[in-house]
Parts: C-alpha cells; sequence; structure tokens
C-alpha cells in the first residue's frame, strides 16, 4: 500500500508561505503595539486586530500574498475619539467602519481603484517606504526624567551596531541560499546574538507586555442611540476611506509584483467583515499593511498559507510565546524594516522626474509630501484631482475640426474629439456664424458627446446661428449620442431630416 506524499514543488511551496508568515508576524508585533500606543489604548487591541484581521482576509480575502493588520493610518484618525469617548467608542468605530467597508464591496466600487493613474501609485508607494523609514527612528529614543531623549553613547553604538549587522545579513544572505527567508534569519540571529553577550539592547518587552488571553466576544459598551452614531459616524467614514485605499493601493503594488490579478471587490467584502469581527472581539480596525506585505512577498509568501499564519501566530504570541518573543531586540525588527523602506520605495521614479511631463512629476512629488506629512486619503485625492484636471486640459486642447465641402449657400464642418466641460469654449470658436453661408452642417460622426455640457455647447451653438438668421444641422450622430441627446429633450426632427436629406 502506497502512502500519499506530497510532490517536492509544492513541499517547497508550503515551507516557504509557512516561513515567510512566520518572519512577517515579527515585524506585526511592534508596528501593532506602536499604533496602539499611538491610538491610546491597551497594546493587546492592537495585537488582538492583527490576528483576527490578517487571518481573516487571508482566508476570506481576494488577494493571497497580501498581509494586513492594526494598521498606523487608521490608528491616527481616532486618537480624539479615543481621547474624548473612550476605547469602547473606539470598538463600536470599527464595527461601523466594517459596515461601511462591506457596504463598499457589495456595491462593487472596488473596480474605482483602476480610476488612480500610475504617478499617484509612485508617490503612494514613496510616501509610505518614507513613513516606514521615519517610524523606526522612534526607536532610538528613551524616555529619561527630562522626557524623551535620543539614544546616546554606548546605547546608541549597540543599537545602531545591530541594526546594521540585520540589515546586511538581510541583503547578504540570499547570496549564499535563498532557502529560508533573509528576514528571519536576521531576526532570530540577532536575537540569539544579543542573548549570549548580554547586550544591553532595548527589547520587544521594554514596548509592552504581551501575554493575554483569547479575544472575548462582547458588543461595544455604548448606548445604543442616535447621539452615539453621530459620534461615532465622522471617524467610522474616515477609517473607512483610509483604510479602503491603503488596502487598495496595497492590493495593486501587490498584483504588479506577483504578476497575478486579485479580486479587489472580495477583498473590500473581506476587510469590512474582519474590521466587524475585530471590533467585537476587542480588537482595533485595520487594512492591507504595505511594509509586512513587502516583507511576506520577499520572503516567498505567494497564498493563502502564508498570511494565515502570519495571524495565527500572533496569537500563539498572545497565549504561550510572549517570553520569547519579548526578548527580541528592537534593533533587529528595526533593521529588517529599514531594508523595507528601501525596497518599497519605487527608486526608478527619481530617475523619470525628469523626463515624464511636468503634471506627471508633480503628482508624484506632491502625493508623497502629503502622504509624508498630512494624511494618505488627502495625498491620494490631491493625487487624483491633478492628474483628472491635467488630462482634461490635454484633452479639451485637442478639439479640432475640418471642413469638408464649402460653397456659397451650404458648409459642413466635420468636428473630431471629445466634447466635454473642458472642451466647449474650444468647441465654440470653431464655427463663425456671422460668415458662415445660410446652411450649415456639422458632421459627427467623428465627435464623442461625454457630459451635460457637451449638450449645451450644440444647443447653444444652434441659438448663435439662429440669432444670425442661419440653420444647423447636426449629421451622422453615433446610437449613443442620440439617445444622450434625446434624453434630455432635444429635438432631433430636423437633424433627421438633414441626414435624410443628404
Amino acid at each position: 500500500m502506497k502512502t500519499a506524499t506530497l510532490p517536492p514543488a509544492r513541499w517547497s511551496g508550503i515551507r516557504s508561505n509557512l516561513l515567510a508568515g512566520l518572519t512577517s508576524s515579527f515585524a506585526l508585533v511592534p508596528e501593532c503595539i506602536a499604533f496602539a500606543l499611538v491610538a491610546q489604548v491597551n497594546p493587546l487591541m492592537g495585537l488582538y486586530g492583527a490576528f483576527i484581521i490578517c487571518t481573516l482576509t487571508a482566508l476570506l480575502g481576494g488577494r493571497p500574498g497580501m498581509i494586513s493588520g492594526a494598521a498606523g493610518s487608521m490608528a491616527v484618525v481616532i486618537v480624539a475619539l479615543v481621547v474624548q469617548h473612550g476605547a469602547q467608542y473606539l470598538l463600536a468605530t470599527v464595527v461601523v467602519s466594517g459596515m461601511l467597508m462591506l457596504l463598499f464591496g457589495a456595491l462593487r466600487l472596488g473596480k474605482l481603484i483602476r480610476m488612480v493613474p500610475h504617478p499617484v501609485m509612485l508617490g503612494f508607494v514613496n510616501g509610505l517606504a518614507i513613513i516606514i523609514a521615519m517610524a523606526q527612528l522612534e526607536h532610538f529614543k528613551q524616555m529619561t526624567p527630562q522626557g524623551e531623549a535620543w539614544l546616546r553613547g554606548s546605547a546608541l553604538l549597540v543599537m545602531s551596531g545591530l541594526v546594521a549587522l540585520t540589515m546586511v545579513i538581510v541583503y547578504l544572505l540570499p547570496r549564499l541560499t535563498k532557502a529560508v527567508p533573509p528576514a528571519l534569519v536576521a531576526i532570530v540571529g540577532i536575537g540569539a546574538l544579543s542573548q549570549l553577550l548580554h547586550l544591553p539592547t532595548r527589547t520587544l518587552g521594554d514596548m509592552a507586555h504581551i501575554a493575554g488571553n483569547l479575544p472575548q466576544f462582547h458588543f461595544p459598551g455604548v448606548p445604543f442611540t442616535l447621539q452615539t452614531l453621530r459620534i461615532v459616524m465622522p471617524y467610522a467614514v474616515l477609517m473607512a476611506v483610509v483604510g479602503l485605499l491603503e488596502t487598495l493601493l496595497t492590493f495593486n503594488l501587490t498584483d504588479d509584483i506577483t504578476a497575478t490579478q486579485g479580486q479587489p471587490n472580495r477583498e473590500c467584502l473581506a476587510l469590512g467583515f474582519a474590521n466587524i469581527v475585530s471590533g467585537l472581539f476587542g480588537g482595533m480596525g485595520g487594512c492591507a499593511m504595505i511594509g509586512q506585505t513587502m516583507i511576506n512577498l520577499n520572503s516567498g509568501g505567494r497564498s493563502r498559507l502564508s498570511g494565515v499564519t502570519s495571524g495565527i501566530m500572533i496569537l500563539l504570541f498572545i497565549l504561550f510565546l510572549s517570553p520569547l518573543i519579548e526578548r527580541i531586540p528592537l534593533a533587529a525588527l528595526v533593521g529588517v524594516m529599514f531594508v523595507v523602506a528601501q525596497q518599497t520605495f519605487a527608486w526608478g521614479s527619481l530617475r523619470v522626474l525628469g523626463k515624464v511631463p511636468r503634471n506627471d512629476a508633480l503628482v508624484i512629488v506632491a502625493v508623497t509630501t502629503i502622504t509624508v506629512f498630512s494624511d494618505l486619503a488627502i495625498a491620494v485625492l490631491c493625487g487624483i484631482v491633478i492628474a483628472a484636471l491635467n488630462f482634461a486640459w490635454q484633452h479639451a486642447r485637442e478639439i479640432h475640426t475640418d471642413i469638408e465641402a464649402t460653397d456659397a449657400s451650404r458648409k459642413t464642418y466635420v468636428p473630431r474629439g471629445t466634447l466635454f466641460f473642458a472642451s466647449t469654449t474650444r468647441f465654440q470658436e470653431l464655427f463663425d456664424p456671422a460668415q458662415d453661408p445660410l446652411h450649415v452642417t456639422v458632421d459627427c460622426r467623428h465627435l464623442h458627446l461625454a457630459d451635460h455640457s457637451a449638450i449645451a455647447a450644440l444647443e447653444g451653438l444652434s441659438e448663435r446661428y439662429a440669432r444670425a438668421g442661419k440653420h444647423v444641422h447636426l449629421t451622422h450622430l453615433s446610437e449613443r449620442n442620440e439617445r444622450l441627446l434625446q434624453r434630455v429633450g432635444v429635438d432631433l426632427t430636423q437633424m433627421r431630416a438633414a441626414q435624410l436629406e443628404s
């Protein structure tokens, strides 16, 4: 009797995803603790949120290989809420924001991410890379009787040395072997070295103690009233917008890196469900995390198994492994995140800044700057607005007309391009009612009507010729353009007559 065995290639894939999930879980812990402290809540809330959101999005989401957790971009949104109303209102906000994310996915709006231009993606990636690097600098500080101060002397030397050694391992190990993720080897190796040599360096345990129990189900302790909804809703909308934006942008980046195509609407549904569950089990809200996703992908994580492993390991850290995890030097995790920041930054965007159109270069720089100094949602919105205005301006300048036939009694214009709000002025300038003959034909076979401004421009053109005592006829309208005109009540009788005559 033969025993079933896994093919070597499949076993190798399972091992790679397990190790990638383990590696990304190490990087999740300090981030989630730090974000919980930013939000001024118990660090366990951040870890519970990471476990629930990471596991559920990996199981149910539409983008295998992506790591989600309690994200800093969502944590900063709710600081004022926690200060004014307490942690229970935060949990209620997480539940409501999850419902909004579910609605977004149910309406199949995830495809709107296609509207984000490539320069905005570059700015987003660069901005988050800078934020990841800057966040690590906080670990080079310590509390003193006078307040927070930078490390000095031997403490700074040890910290810097371990960070540098970690980065060297991560960069050089792949040249020797790719059997194990270099980040995992660096974290474990630096942890063992610091323990053997009794190096005086800060560890995860210095940030917070992570030992705890299983998360317990309970409804947020807030009154179920309209007043509560009025308090919660603005923060919930902000959390949903920021969470969906960061998730979908990271989703696109993961698609590009893995050369595969995910399901954005399914990811939105999974993220919404995960946030609802997290809020009901005492966890923070979260979304995709670009740094941990990059660690997972660079370590070989490509399937749902890596994300599930990462989430389950967070729970094991809380329940059983906290004494070991709390000994991990922060320097090792800082070194790994510095490498992630370097690998995430789109260095090629710097080389093309002088080659791409100036408006695209402006979008890249603006989105990067606003992401770093303000807010991701505002940065992406500004980038899209700049890109859209540039597109409208360029497209408006392209409309022109040819004159195919003219005599003493009739003239035919053949406009080409898209007629929309930005091109209507240019369109009107193409015609000369005062000098044109009695009958003017506008051949619309190459004209696309895009919006109500286009219809108003055609009506305005007809009125200009009428005031001059002349007649304008529209011919060869496409079915779409004809339906658009009929829908707003434009009389097409004369147009059809003109088409029959022609």
